[in-house]
């Protein structure tokens, strides 16, 4: 078999995920499926019929460490949380670093850093807050690369933190923290005190000084905060903390804890821990699809999850001496988490002809979970009985929990008993982000995020048409049964943004009852969705036993994903168009504009000069103050900027190539200790936000002046000129940085349907 056979040669799309993202230096199909399957005939079957994949850390590094690569195989990790301290802090900083470096992604709890305002004995006489160390770790992110792509990051708080207030709406402002996630930890507790309105206790007890720090709060006015940020910016996202402690395998284990969740909050984990995943495609165990006979397969289900945790738990032996840190090593060593977990889900319901979030498609996701549930517990007791139990597994406890209770038969049970347990933690619901969209299936727990996507091409006239490129699970469904156009569908093909939210909390509530960690879980909902809406999200979620989720509302001010195409913006360019090598000449008839930005070297002056009746960006001057980098530099990145302009060339268009050089290392020390550097993290893309800023502000000052001003202003002499380039990027749009298409925001992932490019928040 060759990969076209495996994914089909008109999935171009898959293909190109493969080989860019696992594929290692040109090898073939089947060295690579010998390389990440262990050489194990049953797992190597499994991939190859599209029934299990490993998650994306395994299919791209099982095996490399033979080359002498550090990598990791692990997914996701879980830092231990920073204590009260610089030393503390910014070794946690360290470790994030070295995490990254080997591929992993990593949350961090900050629950137990001093609040804003609290004393310390040192020259600052108090501290700035934890909020105010989030910019360290999200910075730490940004510079430390992952094979092309940045590393992941979730930062939590306690909801009885004194800085909770600060910290809901620290991600308002789209500068602030970009390269981390944010959740926090709701407590039944505060969720009871939201439901009566009643109040509730902030508070923070400083160790050194013995300081108490506390403030009393209107509980449901704080949720509503919450709402209203997660309705407008898509965060932060919500943890039902003590669901997530009591409904697992180790609730009644003491010496065990929770000190975080990884970056798609899919993962609660202890302090260094890890996790392996792995998802099985529901799709695939469907027989007679899209036919009143279609069935689902769960004797062939059954025995994908026994090899499957058999696989994950080969994996994790092969892994334990990569993990980038000693206490990773431990962690992993003594509790043994894998995560197994599904995908396809979406399609899967299409199949067999059930509508997503009814009653009988949640009833028969009970059936198809508590078969993974029995199953996993029982592999894994019987990897217990030839390899021996995790380190610290006391039966007793772990049967006597409610989650092992809902879950297990009573010949599973005695297995348990006899044997126990080779792992603390089994189960989990990942995005799958990349690996659904190579495969051409539903990602996770979600529905299909659309029945089609449009695309863009340009006809021989030069104007865009726009063309419809259909789902897979639709596009089969429509060829089996001679459909022509999509509002033919039957009903139940239901998608993310048509889908009532109490449908989709419903089928999450199903499947946690049988994930004994927790599922990546991001409600997309509609433009029309309101804050009361929201707010009925999170009841309705807290109540039906769910562990978390966050909400993506279309349109919201953290958008900039895949809708519906609109008009381009007209940008003001310099001339309406030009001949191959001419440029609009000017005068000093024109607006200029100055800004001081200071970089990682020091001071620097830019200056930019506009077109007095359209506002266009003309020509830009760049030059050093006393100590500010190299002048030669600066003056050739002037020329060519402003040839660039002149040339016809929009302003966004110049401004995002400025964004696409990177970060510097003197740029983001001076903003770690220093804190004065201009908005960017290099020069040029310091310089590029300057810009926009002044041709914002000369926008703003033309329009103003239109409705006032008399008289006429010469017009600027130009050249012969011709329509110019095509603009890549807009204010109001987030496009691939790979293709330039549209994102898609499911299962917590932003991924291009037209290149594969895939980054999971």
């Amino acid at each position: 078999m060759n990969e076209q056979e495996w994914l089909g040669s008109d999935n171009q799309l898959g293909l190109d995920i493969w080989k860019n993202k696992y594929c290692n230096d040109g090898e073939t199909f089947d060295h690579w499926l010998e390389r990440i399957s262990g050489g194990d005939r049953e797992v190597a079957d499994l991939i190859k019929k599209k029934k299990f994949l490993f998650g994306g850390r395994i299919l791209a590094n099982r095996g490399l460490e033979c080359e002498g690569k550090k990598i990791t195989l692990s997914n996701c990790y879980v830092m231990t949380p920073p204590e009260d301290s610089i030393e503390s802090i910014f070794d946690r900083a360290g470790k994030l670093a070295r995490t990254y470096s080997y591929g992993g992604g990593c949350g961090i709890d900050i629950s137990q850093l001093s609040p804003k305002g609290a004393r310390i004995n040192n020259a600052a006489k108090e501290t700035s807050g934890s909020i105010s160390f989030m910019t360290l770790y999200s910075l730490v992110t940004e510079l430390i690369g992952q094979n092309g792509r940045r590393g992941a990051l979730m930062i939590s708080i306690d909801c009885a933190h004194p800085d909770v207030l600060d910290f809901i709406k620290l991600k308002t402002d789209l500068d602030k923290v970009t390269k981390a996630n944010i959740s926090i930890r709701l407590s039944d507790e505060f969720m009871e005190a939201v439901k009566e309105h009643k109040q509730f206790r902030l508070h923070f007890t400083r160790k050194e000084t013995g300081q108490v720090i506390e403030s009393m709060v209107n509980a449901a006015d704080v949720f509503r905060l919450v709402a209203e940020t997660n309705w407008d910016y898509a965060e932060p996202g919500a943890l039902f903390w003590d669901r997530i402690k009591s409904w697992n395998l180790l609730a009644n284990t003491d010496e065990f804890s929770f000190a975080g969740v990884n970056p798609c909050a899919e993962e609660p984990l202890p302090a260094g821990g890890s996790c392996l995943l792995g998802s099985v495609n529901l799709a695939n165990f469907v027989t007679s699809p899209f036919t009143p006979n279609a069935s689902f397969d769960f004797d062939e289900f059954k025995r994908c999850v026994v090899i499957a945790v058999r696989a994950l738990n080969d994996v994790l032996e092969e892994g334990l001496p990569l993990h980038p840190l000693e206490e990773q090593r431990e962690s992993v060593s003594s509790w043994r988490q894998i995560g197994l977990g599904i995908m396809g889900l979406g399609d899967m319901l299409i199949q067999m002809g059930l509508t997503y979030g009814s009653k009988d498609a949640v009833d028969f996701c009970h059936d198809i979970g508590f078969a993974m549930a029995d199953t996993a517990i029982a592999a894994s007791a019987d990897l217990a009985r030839e390899r021996g139990a995790f380190e610290k597994c006391h039966i007793d406890e772990i049967m006597s929990t409610p989650y092992f209770k809902a879950n297990t038969t009573d010949a599973t049970a005695e297995k348990v008993k006899e044997y126990g347990l080779r792992n603390s933690q089994l189960l989990t619901i990942a995005p799958t982000g990349t690996l659904s969209t190579m495969l051409g299936i539903s990602g996770g727990i979600e529905p299909i995020y659309a029945n089609f996507y449009e695309r863009k091409t340009e006809s021989l006239h030069g104007t865009d048409v726009y063309y419809k490129v259909y789902t897979p699970i639709v596009e089969r469904y429509m060829k089996a049964h001679h459909l022509k156009d999509d509002g033919e569908l039957p009903d139940y093909f239901v998608t993310a943004l048509t889908l009532d939210y109490r449908q989709r909390v419903s089928m999450q509530a199903a499947w946690q009852r049988h994930i004994d960690a927790s599922i990546s879980s991001t409600v997309n909902v509609p433009n029309s969705f309101t804050v009361e809406d929201t707010e009925n999200l999170y009841l309705l979620a807290y109540e039906n036993g769910c562990k978390g989720l966050t909400l993506f509302r279309d349109g919201c001010k953290r958008a900039g994903i895949l809708t519906t195409h609109e008009e381009e913006q007209k940008v003001p360019t310099a001339g309406v168009g030009l001949e191959r090598g001419e440029i609009v000449s000017i005068d000093d008839n024109v607006i200029g504009k100055k800004r001081k930005l200071i970089t990682g070297c020091g001071s620097l002056h830019c200056m930019a000069f506009f077109d007095p009746q359209t506002g266009a960006l003309l020509e830009t001057y760049l030059s050093k103050g006393s100590t500010g980098g190299c002048n030669n530099f600066m003056i050739g990145l002037s020329r060519m900027i402003s040839i660039s302009a002149r040339a016809g060339i929009d302003i966004y268009t110049i401004v995002d190539q400025l964004n696409s050089t990177g970060n510097c290392p003197s740029y983001s020390v001076r903003r770690v200790t220093r804190g004065d550097t201009s908005r960017g993290s290099c020069c040029p893309m310091a310089v590029g936000n300057a810009l926009l800023d002044m041709f914002d502000e000369v926008q703003q000052e033309l329009q103003q002046s239109a409705s006032v001003a008399s008289g006429h202003t010469p017009p600027v002499k130009k050249a012969p000129v011709r329509p110019r380039a095509e603009k890549k990027v807009t204010a109001e749009s987030i496009l691939c940085p790979q293709c330039g298409e549209p994102l898609t925001f499911e299962g917590g992932c932003n991924t291009c349907k037209n290149c594969g490019w895939s980054k999971c928040s």
